[in-house]
C-alpha cells in the first residue's frame, strides 16, 4: 500500500519513520507504520479536552469509542448537548451532504471524518449499522474509534491489526492496537 509523504516525516516501504530531534543525531527511529495528514495537522497543545456532539437518533457506543481513545492518550472527551457549539459534530448522512466526501450508498465509503481542527465526522446512512458484530452489518463503534483516529490527526496504518487500517469487513469488530496509539504519541510528541 502506498502511503503519502506527510510534511516531516517520510514514508518508506509503508513505515513512518522520525528523525530523532532530541538528540540531535540524524538516525531516524521507527515510531508507527502510520502516516498523518500532510502539515502534521493536530489539535492545539492548549485544547487536549474535546467536546462531542450527535444529531438525535445517534448510538450511544460512539461513547464508549471516545472512552477507549481518552483511556489510551493524553486526550478527555466530553458529550455536549449543544451541536453547535462541539468540537466534534457526528451524524449520519446520505449521498451529497454538503461537503467534499459524497457518499455512495451502500457499500464501499462507510464513514468519513475531517482532520484536526475540521469539527465533522459523518456515517453514511445507507449502511448497515449494528451494535458489536453481525453477519452482513457494520459495528459503529468499530468505525467511530477508526474516525475519531482522522479527527486527531492520524491517517491509514499499513497494519491489518490496527484501527487505522483502512478498510473494515462487515461483521467484525476491532479495538485500539498498539500502533494507533503510538502514531497519537508520536504526533502531539507525547
Amino acid at each position: 500500500m502506498a502511503m503519502p509523504r506527510c510534511g516531516v516525516e517520510d514514508v518508506i516501504n509503508g513505515t513512518t519513520w522520525m528523525p530523532n530531534h532530541k538528540s540531535g543525531h540524524t538516525q531516524f527511529h521507527k515510531v508507527s507504520h502510520l502516516a498523518f495528514f500532510e502539515g502534521n495537522l493536530k489539535w492545539p497543545a492548549s485544547k487536549f479536552h474535546l467536546s462531542y456532539a450527535f444529531l438525535p437518533g445517534y448510538p450511544s457506543e460512539v461513547s464508549r469509542a471516545f472512552s477507549k481513545w481518552a483511556f489510551n492518550t493524553q486526550f478527555t472527551f466530553s458529550h455536549v448537548v449543544d451541536y453547535k457549539k462541539a468540537d466534534i459534530k457526528i451524524s449520519f448522512e446520505r449521498g451529497e451532504h454538503r461537503d467534499d466526501g459524497s457518499f455512495d450508498g451502500v457499500g464501499g465509503i462507510l464513514a468519513h471524518a475531517y482532520p484536526p481542527t475540521d469539527e465533522r465526522l459523518h456515517f453514511d446512512g445507507d449502511e448497515a449499522w449494528s451494535v458489536g458484530a453481525l453477519t452482513g452489518y457494520f459495528d459503529v463503534e468499530t468505525v467511530a474509534l477508526h474516525e475519531i483516529g482522522h479527527v486527531l490527526g492520524l491517517q491509514h496504518s499499513s497494519i491489518p491489526g490496527a484501527i487505522m487500517f483502512p478498510s473494515i469487513s462487515a461483521g467484525v469488530t476491532k479495538g485500539l492496537h498498539e500502533d494507533d496509539i503510538a502514531g497519537v504519541k508520536a504526533l502531539y510528541q507525547v
